[in-house]
């Protein structure tokens, strides 16, 4: 297939691009700098820039996979930063839309990015995507308005599916360096009440999950993707100490991260259970189902000593 992905560059981009690559597919990344060298089966296209007019150079597109947007990794959560994490994620999906649009043949499906903030914090409750309730905060707006939008295509009919991304794990990028940093200073412990869950997904599984929802054509609509087996912190800060053979022991309290981070602390103060169910029903299997075996692969080259 010809694949045309935004944010390819990105954290979970290029695992994608890896494996698509990998499985013979052509892929073609919509980038604001097109300059770098094109790789076997990996064109770079110009977009979201003056005069840019990425269909005009494309051959027929089988697939849109839109993973654009602001990390909500990056910095404090000042007011501006949120801003340009919700902006950026719905002037992608617009253009993603326009591209769609101005296409004679329209792909066959849309995988657009999202997340299982969606879903409200909650130490009791278990999230699936039949789950009606949403939460009230920034990021549950985000990603609902971002949802709403990416749903439009549609109408030019296109099956759209909703990935709700938990917590990405690979030791480059995403949540999990942070975590294990401490880690690596011998101060890793519980961070808050311990109690709150974390929803979390090997990054190879991430873009196994991505291109399952290409291939299955009966997979539409929200999906979650997250590993079957969430952890609650405390259980989380445990796996990852004995893993880098490193202690667990200096709690980090909630109060000090609010200091720290700002709003930006619920990612970590706050969860949500969540359960890949549609991936499930449709038969899809994990290569990194249990955390211990996920953290194993990402460091498996490192060599910690206590």
């Amino acid at each position: 297939m010809n694949i045309l992905v935004s944010g390819g560059t990105g954290f979970a981009g290029k695992s994608l691009t890896r494996l698509l690559t990998d499985e013979g597919h052509k892929v073609f990344i919509l980038t604001r700098n097109p300059d770098k060298p094109a790789k076997q089966s990996v064109t770079y296209v110009k977009w979201l820039a003056d005069g840019a007019k990425p269909e005009e150079g494309l051959p027929e597109i089988h697939a849109i996979v839109n993973l654009a947007g602001e990390s909500i990794n990056n910095g404090r959560w000042t007011e501006d930063q949120k801003q340009k994490i919700y902006d950026s994620r719905m002037e992608a999906t617009d253009e993603i839309l326009r591209i769609i649009r101005s296409m004679d043949q329209p792909p066959s499906v849309l995988v657009n990015a999202s997340a299982i903030g969606c879903y409200p914090a909650s130490e009791t409750k278990i999230y699936t995507e039949k789950s009606e309730e949403r939460g009230t905060d920034f990021l549950a707006k985000t990603v609902i308005d971002w949802e709403r939008k990416a749903l439009l295509a549609e109408d030019e009919g296109v099956r759209v599916a909703c990935a709700r991304f938990g917590i990405i794990l690979g030791k480059e990028a995403g949540a999990l360096p942070n975590i294990v940093l401490p880690y690596k200073m011998m101060a890793g412990g519980t961070v808050g009440s311990g109690k709150q869950w974390l929803s979390w997904i090997h990054h190879e599984d991430v873009a196994r999950a991505v291109l399952f929802a290409i291939e299955n054509e009966k997979l539409e609509g929200p999906f979650n993707v997250t590993a079957p087996n969430p952890m609650r912190m405390k259980e989380f800060g445990e796996t990852v100490g004995k893993v880098l053979n490193r202690p667990h022991w200096m709690p980090v309290p909630g109060f000090a991260l609010k200091l720290a981070l700002g709003d930006k602390s619920a990612l970590v103060l706050e969860g949500q259970k969540v359960l890949p169910k549609v991936l499930e029903e449709h038969g899809f299997t994990f290569k990194y189902p249990l955390l211990h075996d996920a953290l194993r692969e990402i460091y498996e080259k490192l060599q910690f000593q206590p």
